[in-house]
């Protein structure tokens, strides 16, 4: 299994595949630290994957997606079209596209959605993830919403305040189909990282947290 350090810089080569079942899923779930990621390993390939981006948060995504991979060796964005709320139903088509994954990219790292979120299509692709990727290092990531569950994560990536608000400024600038949403703005993605960052005890503060069902010391 992949040993990732975020600690210093490298120069070894680091795979990485990020997967969001919406548009603006990676971005909120672990965009600070692909940033903080690709500023370590300045040599990292990145596949990164959304399972339904359609209409205008398509090129939102794609618009997205460049920016946040800008630091990145080599990048690959795939927007798929599967029917958003619909996952559990569309199941199969979507499973047939992770083995295409794997045949195609072999990952040291996988970011992707917490098994007990409460979302439908989010939990379809965290439980494709782990049937698709058994030696891998998966960290399952987190998203704010109405439903709450929010739980209690064991993995912390401790982010500088430039990184958070680079972060934020990347979703406030790409993502303007989502601006009346009343959940969707400055102090909201930056109260969860702060959060976790005194969970953390992380030195600037802040930190984005993740779930890690399967680490190798």
């Amino acid at each position: 299994m992949f040993q990732l350090r975020l600690d210093r810089p490298s120069q070894r080569g680091c795979k990485v595949l990020c997967l969001g079942a919406h548009s603006d899923d990676i971005e909120i779930g672990c965009g600070g630290t692909i940033l903080r990621l690709l500023n370590v390993y300045p040599e990292a390939e990145v596949k990164w994957v959304v399972f339904s981006a359609m209409g205008p948060r398509r090129r939102e995504a794609q618009n997205s997606a460049k920016s946040f991979l800008k630091g990145a060796a080599t990048r690959d964005v795939v927007l798929k079209s599967f029917r958003e709320s619909f996952f559990p139903s569309r199941e199969e088509g979507i499973k047939d596209y992770f083995e295409s994954i794997k045949q195609s990219f072999a990952p040291d790292v996988i970011f992707t959605h917490y098994r007990h979120d409460l979302h439908q299509d989010h939990r379809v692709v965290s439980q494709l993830t782990w049937n698709t990727f058994r030696n891998h290092l998966i960290l399952e990531y987190e998203i704010p919403k109405y439903d709450g569950d929010l739980g209690v994560p064991n993995t912390f990536v401790p982010l500088d305040v430039e990184t958070c608000r680079a972060k934020v400024t990347n979703l406030l600038t790409h993502f303007r189909s989502q601006g009346s949403r009343q959940w969707f703005t400055e102090d909201l993605f930056l109260a969860l990282p702060r959060l976790r960052g005194m969970e953390c005890n992380a030195q600037a503060r802040y930190a984005e947290a993740f779930y890690c069902r399967k680490l190798v010391l």
